[in-house]
């Protein structure tokens, strides 16, 4: 269970360490982003072409470690009792019955088949999942149990490697969710069937998606999960924070320690986003809204299904009810100072790992206006 961020405290003494900042090296763009100048004249090419890999510290990786885990009940459990989660597919769904009824339906990642159980619920003539792991198995026993036997059928293997007993479906529906909103690069395989298997005119569930950023104070956290990393048993090991610093956090935060307004990180329509638009790139402005310290900066997602009416949002925006997204937490190697109508801008560039490309790296330029201003900064993160 995640750790529930306290209220912000104004009153924390900030204790700020060396910073490592960013220097392509030969060039004049560089120079001036080493001295805190030319934020605005860096092209997001100049921000991705120098872009320092993360270490991996999982020598031992599994490729195919995606598709074993989704066997573990765990896992489903999670999934099916996050009620925001699995009751905005069954709003979706089931309030517009009309939009299913005799239509063949397609559900990417099928799982416990939830979602194709929804869907024969709402009068589908076929429903066909695709199911790496094992867990398809139970899935055509729990169909059977229900009544939905001879509509749902489980196709076993990867979405670019199987083939389905029809040539196009009318719906595709897809809980392909990660964290950061496109980690596991599961909307990779979503895409891949759209283009290979949907209807023209076709519908997507979900079928629009956007990524959110601010800022936040988080000194208690941050000081309990990198700060902890000092004085050990009367030992040093302090070489562990920057590592540690590296791996954004997956957790709960309490929508009072927002402190900034909110940016749109990425806007996607699931009819004709592309794969190689999910690798992205993109500028941002927070603007402070009150004096305090500012440790990090939180991401959440959101997607909504526009073909009904009404439309039907899903969120894991700070402050709504929990989902088991949670949020995710970038946090600076320096707290800021903060005061009221002080200005964050800078870059982010997100990408699918060279080593594993379910895993995301994420790189960030940060450049802060105010009274007490820093220089341009740069910090790389992978999220696994």
């Amino acid at each position: 269970m995640s750790k529930q961020r306290k209220v912000p405290k104004h009153n924390h003494i900030w204790a700020g360490g060396e910073s490592h900042r960013w220097v392509a090296k030969g060039t004049n763009k560089a120079k001036k982003l080493k001295e805190g100048e030319g934020l605005q004249d860096l092209s997001l090419d100049d921000f991705r072409n120098d872009w320092q890999e993360v270490p991996d510290q999982e020598h031992t990786s599994n490729k195919d470690y995606y598709f074993n885990s989704y066997a573990h009940f765990g896992i489903h459990e999670d999934m099916l009792k996050d009620s925001v989660r699995t009751g905005s597919y069954m709003r979706a769904i089931l309030h517009n019955a009309h939009l299913f009824q005799g239509k063949t339906v397609l559900d990417v990642g099928s799982g416990t088949g939830i979602l194709c159980l929804f869907a024969a619920k709402a009068g589908a003539k076929q429903c066909i999942g695709i199911e790496c792991s094992d867990i398809a198995d139970f899935a055509t026993t729990i169909a059977q149990q229900n009544g939905h036997g001879s509509v749902i059928t489980y196709v076993r293997g990867k979405v670019e490697e199987v083939e389905l007993p029809v040539q196009e479906v009318d719906i595709i529906i897809s809980e392909w969710m990660g964290y950061l909103l496109i980690y596991e690069s599961m909307l990779d395989s979503v895409l891949f069937a759209r283009d290979k298997w949907l209807k023209k005119g076709g519908l997507m569930f979900p079928d629009r998606a956007r990524l959110h950023m601010a800022a936040v104070e988080d000194a208690d956290y941050r000081e309990e999960k990198i700060g902890f990393w000092g004085q050990l048993w009367g030992f040093d090991f302090s070489t562990m924070k920057q590592s540690v610093i590296q791996e954004p956090i997956s957790d709960t935060v309490d929508a009072a320690s927002i402190a900034t307004s909110t940016c749109c990180l990425l806007d996607i329509n699931l009819h004709d986003v592309k794969r190689e638009d999910l690798d992205f790139f993109a500028r941002y402005t927070l603007q402070v809204k009150r004096q305090d310290f500012i440790h990090a900066l939180v991401v959440w997602f959101d997607v909504s299904f526009e073909a009904c009416m009404p439309n039907v949002l899903l969120t894991t925006a700070p402050g709504k009810p929990y989902t088991h997204w949670k949020q995710t937490v970038l946090y600076f190697e320096d707290p800021l100072v903060a005061h009221k109508g002080d200005v964050i801008s800078g870059m982010i560039a997100v990408r699918k790992s060279p080593q594993n490309p379910r895993d995301l790296d994420v790189k960030l330029l940060y450049d802060f206006k105010g009274k007490f201003a820093q220089p341009s900064k740069v910090q790389c993160f992978r999220l696994r």
